[in-house]
């Protein structure tokens, strides 16, 4: 019976991409350098009789009937920083933020959040939610969180339409729970307090979702293999597997939490696959586990071969879902908040984590001030929107636009399908929504104009990536 209806659903998406094609017109959507165009309609593409296309001819060849992993959503990390900055905006700048990130129609369509459970760097202070000692957590409050982060999840929520899917992070234990005795600095989890750790998440998310704020899912540690100047924790991929498969694992079933979407490594992309098989092959630990979650920050950043790890897991591990927890870009500077590199950093990421199997995308943080913080640690970044909280006002950074040229057009729910092209220039993924619209991203990031065909089953539309863009283009 499942089988059936899996066919019969797919079967209806195709047909319901041909019918779009059928009306032989799509719309560009386009954000350029030198341009006025951000995420803006740029004419109307027609289709033709097409046939055999010629090597010598640029193209972008789209088959909607192939298609693979299923769109969960794309979104931002709400943290302690943007709730921070936030607060200090004006009334009407912090609704004109939330409909800028949440509404689909007039923003960008944010579908996926995350959030840290206990303070990260992008906190004012570290903190923690029990007292000193208490390994039984019968002093565990999110008192401090009430001030300035819940209140801005619930708007997200509600900006949302009421629907965020939201996953959590922990940076570290309490600093008595670590042999290191401090949350910053490495340290590892005392194996003593395995189970009291494994009960502090079952603890946060109960009690957030008591508040109304629903819990899709959560890490197991944000960065375990990063010593660093502010709240961390480290764990080999065996300490990891272990630790789900012994406390984490059953201790979220016996809660009646089994099915939060449990997301191991939650790191960069360079040891993605060493963590996932060391997990992944132990059925123990595997059972747990929905996810594997990577950053951007490797020391090989803009060498494809970090796609190849992320690749390699989606081949090895094809049940197993994929999904980018964080990137943003550091050392901050106020003077570079428009570089066009910025914006273009993440083009190059979305479309090849999608290619590579990544079901969902999350950027850091939705919003820093204009220092590039609150930051305890002085780990200043960049976010796609910074308060300027001198004067009230909100800085659109590139990378607004170019993540809302996925999120606005790849819905929940949406399917990568086969987008091929014959020009390395071109760089290009694709979709297939659930209403049958077919969507095209293509990224140009070199200084010509390059024209080429749009093919989809023997018809074509000439169009012309420009300079330093970004296109979405709409079958619908």
């Amino acid at each position: 019976m499942n089988a059936c209806l899996k066919i019969s659903l797919s079967s209806l998406l195709y047909l319901s991409g041909l019918a779009a094609l059928g009306q032989k017109t799509a719309t560009v959507y386009t954000t350029a350098a030198k341009t006025d165009l951000r995420l803006s309609p740029n004419g109307q593409l027609n289709f033709s009789a097409y046939q055999q296309p010629k090597e010598t001819e640029p193209f972008v060849l789209v088959d909607a009937s192939a298609n693979f992993q299923t769109i969960i959503g794309i979104g931002g990390a709400l943290t302690d920083a943007a709730a921070e900055t936030f607060a200090k905006l004006p009334k009407d700048k912090q609704q004109e933020l939330l409909t800028a990130y949440y509404n689909p129609g007039t923003g960008i369509g944010y579908t996926l959040a995350r959030t840290n459970i206990q303070s990260c760097d992008f906190s004012s202070d570290s903190y923690s939610y029990v007292a000193d000692n208490d390994r039984q957590l019968t002093t565990f409050s999110v008192t401090h969180d009430e001030q300035y982060r819940i209140p801005l999840i619930k708007q997200a929520i509600a900006a949302a339409g009421g629907q965020l899917r939201l996953f959590v992070s922990p940076w570290s234990p309490p600093a008595w729970m670590k042999d290191n005795n401090s949350v910053t600095g490495g340290g590892k989890l005392k194996p003593e307090y395995d189970q009291s750790w494994a009960n502090f998440y079952v603890k946060f998310i109960h009690t957030y979702e008591a508040k109304g704020i629903p819990v899709w899912g959560l890490t197991v540690q944000n960065e375990p293999m990063a010593t660093q100047k502010w709240e961390s924790c480290i764990y080999t991929a065996e300490d990891e597997r272990d630790f789900i498969k012994n406390y984490l694992g059953p201790t979220l079933q016996k809660a009646g939490l089994g099915s939060k979407k449990l997301i191991a490594w939650d790191h960069n992309r360079d040891l993605v696959y060493q963590r996932a098989s060391t997990i992944l092959e132990d059925p123990a630990a595997a059972r747990y586990v929905w996810g594997i979650g990577y950053h951007w920050y490797e020391t090989w950043t803009g060498n494809p071969m970090q796609f190849d790890n992320v690749k390699m897991v989606n081949q090895a591990f094809p049940n197993t879902h994929l999904i980018f927890t964080e990137g943003c870009k550091e050392a901050y500077s106020f003077d570079s908040l428009q570089s066009w590199s910025l914006s273009e950093r993440y083009g190059y990421s979305m479309i090849n984590d999608f290619n590579d199997g990544a079901v969902g995308w999350t950027d850091w943080n939705i919003l820093l001030d204009e220092k590039g913080g609150p930051n305890h640690v002085g780990n200043f970044c960049f976010a796609p929107i910074h308060a300027d909280t001198r004067n009230g006002t909100l800085i659109y950074t590139n990378a607004f636009y170019y993540i809302g040229q996925f999120s606005k057009f790849v819905r929940p729910g949406a399917r990568r399908i086969a987008v091929s092209t014959n020009r390395p220039a071109l760089q290009t993924t694709g979709f297939l929504n659930k209403d049958g619209s077919i969507v095209v991203i293509v990224m140009n990031t070199t200084d010509q104009h390059l024209p080429y065909h749009l093919i989809w089953k023997g018809k074509a539309a000439v169009t012309e990536s420009l300079p330093h863009s970004i296109a979405t283009i709409m079958i619908k």
